[in-house]
């Protein structure tokens, strides 16, 4: 995870791992691309009818990580494994999934994987960053932001905003230890702020097999051994309710320099227009949906669109 260019093996779901957005591609590609997305919306019966095969094929096949909740699993149990299958339900096809680590190459092992004579295993990702530019990615259909997570009756219940947090002063501050992921927004905000040696590093890619996102807040955060931790918003906002009472959810605000908030839309491989347009006329049709599935997995939203910040 870089502030610039993704590593290989960077979580895609992290929107750090990712880099600006890839310039235009020529009048032509464009015009082709305009011109394809007209003709499936507006030509085609089955694209009136807001239904049609996954990209010609008779199968929605979803590329995932088996072990990313809230994001996905195995089990199905995920947002994006619901958000999959309304998509399957307006596409009018079966939802299947190729599993595959995202700390191991992901893109590279799901998405654009494919052996001389056979097929792509897999066609969508269903979240991804605005601009993550491995792959190509849709409109959005939701923005989030990083934000701080904590137990209740910690000594920090008073706290509703970063401001208020920053109010605590130094010698409230200094006693507390922050877990944060390395190489996240986090960390340049807490040297901004003079908390770095109120920091406790993670590792952005853990290759333990038994590794998920939210194990931070389960294992550490739960424990004691970390005050607060600061993580990207639909891990903080879905773990934070699997305790009782509910953990804080504080969202984090973007500054300048430091940007927490991020846009989400689906990836797909380059140069399938047709595709594309399917699945934005779906993020379209179904918005009220896709909002009530964030809003049952605690997903903290924010309106309009991602505030870049420069130095």
């Amino acid at each position: 995870m870089t502030e610039a260019r993704p590593v290989s093996g960077a979580h895609p779901h992290d929107p750090q791992a990712r880099s600006p957005r890839p310039g235009p591609r020529g009048l032509a590609t464009a015009a082709l691309t305009a011109c394809a997305a007209a003709l499936l919306l507006a030509g085609s019966p089955a694209a009136q009818a807001g239904e049609g095969k996954a990209n010609g094929r008779d199968t929605l096949r979803v590329c995932q990580d088996p072990n990313n909740l809230p994001f996905a699993n195995d089990k199905e149990q995920g947002f994006e494994n619901r958000i999959a299958e309304l998509l399957g339900k307006h596409l009018g096809v079966p939802v299947t999934y190729f599993n595959y680590p995202q700390r191991f190459v992901f893109i590279r092992n799901t998405l654009r994987y494919k052996l001389p004579g056979e097929d792509y295993p897999c066609d969508v990702i269903i979240g991804l960053p605005v601009g993550f530019d491995q792959v190509a990615v849709t409109k959005p259909y939701y923005r989030s932001t990083y934000a701080m997570i904590f137990p209740q009756g910690k000594g920090l219940d008073e706290v509703d905003s970063v401001d208020e947090f920053l109010a605590l002063g130094p010698e409230r501050l200094s006693k507390l230890r922050i877990g944060l992921y390395d190489k996240s927004p986090a960390s340049r905000w807490m040297d901004r702020h003079n908390l770095v040696d109120q920091g406790v590093p993670y590792q952005t890619i853990n290759v333990a097999m038994d590794h998920y996102v939210g194990d931070i807040i389960d294992k550490d955060l739960a424990s004691g051994k970390i005050d607060l931790a600061i993580v990207w918003g639909p891990v903080a906002g879905y773990y934070a309710n699997k305790f009782e009472p509910p953990m804080k959810v504080v969202p984090m605000k973007s500054e300048p320099g430091v940007q927490f908030d991020f846009a989400f839309g689906m990836g797909i491989r380059r140069g399938e227009p047709e595709w594309k347009a399917q699945l934005e006329g779906f993020l379209d049709t179904h918005q009220a949906e896709i909002a009530e599935i964030l809003k049952a997995y605690h997903v903290p939203l924010l309106e309009g669109e991602p505030k870049v910040v420069s130095n």
